[in-house]
This record gives C-alpha cells, sequence and structure tokens, in this order.
C-alpha cells in the first residue's frame, strides 16, 4: 500500500486548520494553524474532499476516494483547544484483471481523530501577531476494517478504517498582519498494526500564504474579505510492514502545491483549494496522484 492509500484511510483529515479569537480570520485550507479558539468558543468546519488516483499499469487502476469531514473545536482556555473529526468516506476503484474490468467500492464512517493545541509562545503587536502552538492526539480505529465485496475482503487501502490505533504531534505556526498570514506546521505521526498489517510512520512539513485580495482599502464598513491562498505540503512515509516483512510497494515522498481562494467574514469563512502532486516518488507499483479537490465552509458559535 502506498503513502497515497495510508493519506485516504487516515480520512485526509489532517487538512484540520481552525482559527478563532471570538471570530474567524483567514487560515490554511490543508493544514492547522496556530491562532487560538477563544474560550468557551466553538468552531465547526465541514469539508468536501475529492482525491483521484490512477496508474497506466497492467490493471489500469482508477481510484476515487470522496470524504466529508465534519470537526468540531472547543476553547477549553485562551491557550487549549481540543477538537474531535469525523469522516465519512466513499471510495470507488475500477481495474482490469486479465481482461476483465472490475468495480470494487466502500462507504462508511471512518477513524476519527481527537487531539488538543496549545500555544506556546505568543508576540501580540499593533496590527499583527505571531503564535506558536503545540498538538498532538490520537487516531482511534472507528471506521470499518474487513469489508468485503464478491472478489472477497477487500484491500487495505480500500477499507474506510484501519483498525489500529495511532499518535501524531507536531508545531504549528502563525503570523498574521492585516494584508497576509503565513503559516507552517511540522507533524510527525506513529502508525499501530492491526490485521498483521502496520502502515509506514509519516513525517509532513506545510506552507501557507494568504494574501488579502479585495478590498484593497479596509474601513470601519469592511465586513468581508477575499483572500487567495498558495500552500505546500511535504509528505514522506516509511514502508509498510506486513506480517513483519516490508511492503516494496509503500511509502514515498510527495510534495503538492495548492493554490485556493477564501472568503472570509466574521462569523464564516468559504474556501475551495485544489491540490496538484509537483514530485512524486513513490515506491514500487504505487498508485499516483491526479488531484485533490476541497472544498467548504468554517463557522464559530
Amino acid at each position: 500500500m502506498s503513502l497515497i492509500h495510508r493519506w485516504i484511510q487516515n480520512g485526509i483529515l489532517l487538512s484540520v486548520s481552525l482559527s478563532g479569537t471570538g471570530s474567524l480570520s483567514a487560515a490554511p485550507i490543508t493544514f492547522n494553524t496556530a491562532l487560538p479558539v477563544a474560550k468557551g468558543a466553538f468552531i465547526n468546519r465541514e469539508q468536501v474532499i475529492v482525491k483521484r488516483l490512477k496508474d497506466d499499469g497492467p490493471m489500469n487502476r482508477d481510484l476515487e476516494v470522496t470524504g466529508i469531514l465534519s470537526l468540531i473545536g472547543y476553547g477549553m482556555t485562551p491557550k487549549l483547544a481540543v477538537f474531535t473529526a469525523i469522516p465519512y468516506l466513499n471510495k470507488s476503484l475500477d481495474l482490469t484483471i486479465k481482461d476483465q474490468k472490475f468495480s470494487r467500492s466502500s462507504e462508511s464512517i471512518g477513524d476519527v481523530r481527537m487531539f488538543a493545541r496549545y500555544t506556546l509562545l505568543q508576540q501580540d503587536e499593533r496590527s499583527k501577531t505571531f503564535r506558536i502552538a503545540g498538538f498532538g492526539g490520537l487516531k482511534a480505529p472507528t471506521g470499518k476494517d474487513n469489508k468485503t465485496d464478491n472478489l472477497g475482503r477487500l484491500p487495505i487501502p480500500m477499507q474506510t478504517g484501519s483498525g489500529a490505533w495511532d499518535s501524531f504531534a507536531g508545531l504549528v505556526m502563525t503570523y498574521q498582519t492585516l494584508d497576509y498570514q503565513i503559516d507552517s506546521q511540522l507533524n510527525f505521526e506513529k502508525n499501530g498494526r492491526a490485521n498483521h498489517f502496520q502502515a509506514g510512520n509519516e513525517i509532513r512539513a506545510d506552507i501557507s500564504f494568504q494574501y488579502r485580495l479585495f478590498p484593497q482599502q479596509m474601513s470601519s464598513n469592511t465586513h468581508s474579505f477575499v483572500y487567495g491562498v498558495m500552500e505546500a505540503n511535504l509528505i514522506n512515509q516509511k514502508k509498510h510492514r506486513i506480517s513483519g516483512e516490508s511492503d516494496p510497494d509503500s511509502g514515498g515522498t510527495i510534495l503538492y502545491l495548492t493554490p485556493g481562494i477564501q472568503y472570509v467574514t466574521s462569523k464564516y469563512i468559504l474556501e475551495a483549494a485544489v491540490q496538484l502532486p509537483a514530485i512524486e516518488k513513490l515506491h514500487g507499483n504505487a498508485l499516483e496522484t491526479d488531484y485533490i479537490f476541497t472544498t467548504g465552509f468554517r463557522i464559530n458559535f
């Protein structure tokens, strides 16, 4: 199973990006931010993510994953926020075996992630702020990992759950001004073992630049903004292990470039982005990414 497959199995949940200090601001689309959630405030994020993968090998595999991600964040203190993310996944695979075409699919709730984020450093100046936050949490095996069809048990990439407990932790930095915002993240994930399978541990580095396109001049009557977004996501994963043996068709390195757009008000954000692979160095016979499209909204209450 390739790095691409593992990311699907996790429900694409590292695209969590919430912010709020009583109102919303621009934020990364594909990863976290260091901006806090106000004490006693909730933030809800809903995303639809469509991922298309394919190869030109003899099986002519074509995999499409549609995920609906629901995430709730709550401000415990001015510095501490907790989050729960629940994905619903639909996976569809078309392939050819000995000149016969087959289709396999699965659909259900995926693995739930629960994590906390704590502000470690805060420097506020007039019209700008700089934050560093640490985060960490667990992924629980709430998705199904034993689905079958008329061809037998579905392979691990087609399951909606991994069956294993995983842990993750990292740091995120945010520098925000009135005109633009820069976010960066470093995240490490240690994956557990289930069904004689253990996914390779993963490390990723992300950076996001959001620039205010409209209005160019702000006034007391300005209540909404349009931001252009450009992000880069670098993901490296070790090879998986099956029954203790290394899987040669797994792991590798991917660099995505992600243009996007956000419409921001004090209470909600509308956003969309497309992730395009700039570099893919995958091991063995792995599916390659065609694109990942993300759209959704965030709202605080």
